[in-house]
């Protein structure tokens, strides 16, 4: 009997990648074919950007926590929202949350810390990269995130939600990304890169990148399929 994953969805690309890798890299846990109950529950991206736009981070708050709440009643375990940036309004949450939340900046602290890494880059919508959601959970593991440039940001951002979550995946974009993450490299000395949006891993990866990545998306998933096989 294995845990029932409940999916706190936004934006359809990054829920998407996030639910398939649940089905398709469950196998070595749940056998051939096989893979855990999930369920997903997605307010309209629409809404979450209006709150966004707003800067109504309370108001985003309450759609996740709307999710959450559905998502108990449709018999999930625990939860795991595959959408970096609203991880900053958990914490208006957290105290009402129905059911134990897997929080992505942890997963991938914990992965940094596995595989060594000390200086990470961080790509992702302005409002995430602005935050303070990598680099307060990544302090507590005495990891430092280093941002990109306030144009890098800008245009990151357009390239995102013009793009990325509209299921627009164009060379040029991805050359950009390729210049972010050189210069990260070559200028800041990173030693990875957190795709810290959960389009990102869609056009970036190992081998296209300059620097080691931490795909937020497929880590957590993959988190939740070890903690779901119980």
């Amino acid at each position: 009997m294995s845990l029932h994953v409940g999916i706190v969805a936004c934006s359809a690309e990054g829920a998407a990648l996030c639910y398939r890798t649940l089905c398709i890299e469950a196998a070595p846990l749940f056998g051939a074919h096989a893979h855990p109950e999930v369920s997903l529950h997605s307010h309209s991206f629409g809404e979450y950007m209006q709150c966004i736009y707003r800067g109504n981070w309370p108001g985003v708050a309450e759609l996740m926590l709307s999710s959450a709440n559905k998502l108990k009643s449709a018999g999930a375990d625990f939860l795991i929202c595959p959408d970096n940036t609203i991880h900053q309004a958990l914490p208006y949450i957290e105290a009402r949350l129905p059911l134990p939340w897997l929080h992505i900046a942890e997963v991938v602290a914990a992965q940094a810390v596995e595989r060594g890494y000390k200086r990470l880059g961080l790509t992702g919508t302005r409002w995430l990269v602005d935050s303070s959601v990598y680099p307060a959970k990544f302090a507590q593991w005495g990891l430092e995130v280093v941002r990109p440039s306030i144009s890098e940001r800008d245009e990151i951002n357009r390239a995102i939600m013009d793009e990325l979550v509209c299921g627009v995946f164009n060379a040029k974009t991805v050359a950009y990304f390729q210049q972010v993450i050189g210069r990260l490299k070559e200028v800041e000395r990173c030693d990875a890169v957190i795709l810290g949006c959960t389009e990102i891993p869609l056009i970036i990866n190992d081998r296209t990148s300059a620097l080691p990545t931490l795909d937020s998306t497929r880590l957590l998933a993959r988190a939740a399929l070890r903690r779901a096989a119980v």
